[in-house]
C-alpha cells in the first residue's frame, strides 16, 4: 500500500505518491482545470492514479493561516476531502500545509529552475512536502513505541 499526497488549489492539484515502504515521497504529475468549481475531471483522475499506484490512503494538505485561524480556501478543502472520500473510499487525512508552496519555490530556485518552468512544477513538489511531513511524522511515531517497549 502506497499513500498519496495532495496540494489542493483553486485551479491544480499537486500529486506526490510514497514508495511501498512509506519512507519517500515523490511527485508524480499536477492537474490542472479549467475553472475552481469543476472537480469532476479532476477526481477522475485521481481515481486512476490510485488504482495505478495502489494507494490505500490520503494525505490533503490543509492550508491554515498562519495565525492558526481556517479561512474559505479551508472550506474549500473540507469539502474537496469529502467529495474524495465519497468518491474513492478511501481515508483522507488533513494535514497542515503551511509555508509549503514557499519552501516549493525556494526548492526549485535552488535547483536553478527558469522562472517560467516554476509554476508548472511547484504544485507537485509541494505535494512531495506534505506527504513527506505525514510519511516522516509516522517513522517519528514508530520509532517512539519501539523506544517502550
Amino acid at each position: 500500500m502506497r499513500i498519496m499526497g495532495l496540494d489542493f488549489g483553486s485551479k491544480t492539484v499537486g500529486v506526490a505518491v510514497s514508495d511501498a515502504l512509506l519512507m519517500t515521497a515523490q511527485g508524480v504529475e499536477t492537474i490542472q482545470r479549467k475553472s475552481p468549481g469543476k472537480l469532476r475531471q479532476t477526481l477522475a483522475r485521481l481515481e486512476v492514479l490510485i488504482e495505478e499506484y495502489q494507494v490505500g490512503k490520503i494525505v490533503l494538505g490543509f492550508p491554515k493561516n498562519m495565525n492558526n485561524t481556517q479561512g474559505e480556501r479551508c472550506q474549500k478543502t473540507l469539502e474537496f476531502q469529502e467529495m474524495l472520500q465519497r468518491r474513492c473510499g478511501l481515508e483522507v487525512i488533513l494535514w497542515d500545509e503551511r509555508l509549503t508552496t514557499v519552501a516549493a519555490g525556494r526548492t526549485l530556485m535552488e535547483g536553478n529552475v527558469r522562472r517560467e518552468d516554476r509554476k508548472s512544477y511547484v504544485d507537485q513538489i509541494a505535494a512531495v512536502f506534505i506527504l513527506q511531513g505525514y510519511l516522516d511524522s509516522l517513522a517519528f511515531l514508530k520509532q517512539q513505541d519501539g523506544k517502550e517497549t
